[in-house]
């Protein structure tokens, strides 16, 4: 904490004294390792029922055990996913632990987290922007929906976007929505239409090649429940709902969703669902996470000052990940925000400006 507060102080000391050029700045708590998985491709039809019986299922691997989303605690039921794909369809199928099965949303494209439930978000192009979401409870109901960017950078939800094409399965291992058992699990398969996603990729606008590689996180989120009438609801103290339990499966680092950069990464193999083929990073995945966590320092946090400087002010940054990790990226202050800058050992030159897109440059 009092290394913190030194900086910050150093800091305000360098924005206003215009001799100063260079600053310090420690992320390595700001930062994630994002998760990977390599989805294998299908050999035989995948029937959607929420089951995972079919041979190409029973040979694909489980993901870990969700974690909590700030990756401190530990989930109080278990969860994990399995992933393959085929030219149509991205199969996920979850497997989600529970005593008690409860639903009540029947409508599509309401607030499905208001239940418990399960979400995918989807970023084809890994820069953080176009991205789709899904989110499905234990009745089936779905709620999909696209974001041109974060909430936090202004994105708007776009409610009528719809997976036209998507299917869903879901299976209890017990009884829905009776409190007088306790239930095992429950599990959910999807088939998730490509095209909608390969629309929202940069370039080039086609069915994923062999390696290619997408973002991708998990979540679900659970409620402590009473019972109203015999019927589950979620649990109030002191008149206001208590808060929900967030599980996902590749750390957030905070308690959102939508900080795409923070998702896991898949990769899509052409070998078929015994292979273990290895995933293998195509970007300087430490660099981007670095810029990524300077970009969000900068725009919402401890540093915001630095958006205060005179139009054309430069800051030299060294962005410390790790005792022998140090970015150097360049701070400029624009008239229109600002935009951060660095390059790595292979010669590709990373940006970001005010609005959160990640580009890269060779």
């Amino acid at each position: 904490m009092i290394r913190h507060l030194l900086v910050i102080i150093i800091s305000y000391f360098f924005i206003n004294c215009e001799s100063k050029r260079e600053i310090n700045i420690d992320l390595s708590n700001k930062t994630v390792i994002p998760k990977t998985y390599v989805v294998n491709k299908t050999s035989n039809t995948i029937t959607i029922d929420g089951k995972d019986n079919e041979i190409d299922w029973i040979n694909t691997s489980y993901s870990e055990y969700f974690i909590d989303i700030e990756g401190v605690k530990s989930p109080l039921q278990k969860t994990r996913i399995k992933m393959l794909w085929d030219k149509k369809y991205l199969y996920i199928f979850a497997k989600l632990e529970e005593q008690h099965i409860w639903a009540d949303i029947t409508k599509k494209d309401a607030v499905i987290f208001k239940n418990n439930d399960f979400e995918v978000f989807i970023s084809p192009s890994n820069d953080t922007h176009n991205y789709g979401e899904i989110e499905i409870n234990a009745l089936g109901t779905v709620w999909d929906l696209l974001l041109n960017k974060p909430y936090k950078l202004g994105g708007k939800a776009k409610n009528e976007w719809d997976l036209k094409y998507l299917k869903t399965g879901i299976y209890v291992e017990g009884t829905l929505n009776n409190p007088n058992d306790l239930d095992k699990f429950w599990s959910i398969e999807l088939a998730i239409p490509l095209q909608p996603f390969i629309q929202l990729k940069n370039t080039p606008k086609e069915i994923p090649v062999n390696n290619e590689q997408w973002r991708i996180n998990f979540s679900r989120v659970n409620w402590d429940f009473e019972l109203i009438n015999k019927k589950y609801s979620r649990k109030k103290q002191d008149g206001k709902l208590l808060p929900e339990y967030n599980w996902v499966w590749s750390n957030q680092g905070v308690i959102d969703m939508h900080v795409p950069e923070n998702w896991g990464y898949i990769q899509f193999s052409t070998n078929n669902s015994n292979s273990k083929t290895k995933f293998t990073h195509q970007t300087d995945y430490l660099t981007e996470q670095v810029i990524h966590a300077l970009f969000r320092e900068i725009s919402f946090k401890n540093f915001k000052k630095l958006k205060e400087t005179k139009i054309g002010t430069e800051v030299n940054i060294n962005a410390l990940h790790s005792p022998k990790k140090t970015v150097k990226v360049n701070f400029l202050k624009t008239y229109t925000g600002f935009n951060l800058k660095t390059n790595n050992i292979n010669g590709v030159v990373y940006s970001i400006s005010e609005n959160g897109l990640l580009n890269r440059l060779k």
